[in-house]
């Protein structure tokens, strides 16, 4: 998950054969995000149990920079996933599953990254919606928009260009590596952003193909995953969008607007998802989800925010689905590293569907779900 604005630890000598580089340097960082939950109505009973990652995906990483002159640089991050209640490795496993990519950045002309990434929806979309500050407990019904950055990219081309007036735009293009079939597993994204004085909006689209419908993997949790040529993990995260896991093809149009006005920041999305099937697939209508969202913070004291969210999904076209969600959130820092959170969300599903709150995966046994966590977060 996550956005993440992080301290560090600069490591100054960066060399090879005993050579100093003044001009480079390696940061290290990380965070710890861990609770205590409750989840309503799982299996007909209540369920306690230790969950990480509510607030920001639990990692460690390191990133640098090597200054090669003329205002251009060379830059690279590795950053891993894991479970520090388990000590499990993320994102199916990989040594380094949210970003791997290395790249160059030039004061006027962007920045260029090649490997595993984000998607631009995630790094210009996203930072506007209440997910950036309560992660999956202010996101969609199972993340079916990727709102909570549920997938990222292999094989990824990204650029991202400077800020000129306060707008920004990116594109990438992910190669799909199948010989003789170019398009097949790619995915391809753009988005901007625009922001002036209080007000800021960022509009976005990302089309993300599956080789193999008919190879699907499966993760060490059990989560369904795209074939391995795919170039997205796919975002099959809960009973919302489970049976989609078949799709050829996912598109995703997403736009957010956020106005700070004093002590509170109002903001709101509207993003539609198509998940389209082939010959293959296990399902044989588009399935298309609308979402709209909203919320609003209010900055209490420097160190205590409060949040109050609420977010619309509705299915339709191979099966109807509606869930309304309310979310609410408070958070206290102890230090500019350290904060405990409390946040907690109501999910009802019409229609005698199953509910299943943010994107944890715990699927209600009736139409309603709540979920409530008290956590600690420690960055590094």
């Amino acid at each position: 998950m996550k956005r993440f604005a992080l301290s560090t630890l600069s490591l100054a000598l960066l060399g090879t054969a005993g050579v100093a580089h003044a001009q480079s340097s390696v940061t290290l960082y990380g965070v710890l995000d861990d609770s205590i939950q409750y989840v309503s109505n799982v299996g007909g009973h209540s369920l306690w149990n230790m969950a990480a990652g509510n607030l920001q995906g639990n990692r460690w990483g390191m990133k640098g920079s090597e200054d090669l002159g003329g205002g251009l640089k060379a830059i690279f991050q590795l950053e891993n996933g894991f479970n520090p209640n388990n000590g499990a490795l993320g994102q199916s496993g990989r040594m380094f599953g949210r970003q791997a990519y290395v790249g160059l950045s030039g004061d006027t002309w962007g920045t260029a990254t090649v490997g595993r990434q984000y998607d631009p929806l995630v790094d210009l979309v996203q930072p506007l919606t209440g997910d950036n500050y309560w992660g999956s407990t202010f996101t969609t019904a199972g993340d079916v928009d990727n709102n909570d950055n549920s997938s990222r990219t292999n094989n990824s081309i990204k650029y991202a260009s400077p800020v000129w007036g306060g707008f920004q735009f990116e594109g990438m293009y992910a190669l799909g590596g199948v010989a003789g079939s170019t398009g097949s597993g790619q995915t391809w994204a753009g988005a901007a952003s625009y922001a002036t004085g209080p007000f800021s909006v960022a509009a976005g689209y990302i089309r993300m193909d599956n080789a193999a419908t008919t190879t699907l993997r499966v993760t060490p949790t059990g989560t369904p995953q795209w074939s391995s040529t795919a170039t997205s993990d796919g975002t099959f995260d809960s009973v919302q969008n489970l049976a989609y896991a078949s799709a050829k093809s996912i598109g995703i149009a997403s736009v957010a607007l956020q106005y700070v006005a004093g002590p509170f920041t109002f903001g709101g999305r509207y993003s539609n998802a198509q998940y389209k099937p082939d010959a293959q697939s296990t399902f044989t209508s588009t399935e298309k989800f609308d979402v709209g969202a909203g919320f609003v913070n209010y900055q209490l004291t420097p160190a205590a925010l409060l949040g109050f969210g609420y977010t619309y999904t509705h299915g339709k076209g191979d099966l109807s689905q509606t869930y309304h969600q309310v979310s609410l959130g408070g958070d206290y820092n102890l230090s500019k590293r350290t904060d405990v959170y409390l946040v907690g969300a109501w999910q009802h599903a019409n229609g005698g569907l199953q509910a299943s709150v943010a994107d944890y995966g715990l699927t209600s046994s009736s139409e309603n779900q709540t979920i409530v966590s008290l956590g600690l977060r420690h960055k590094f």
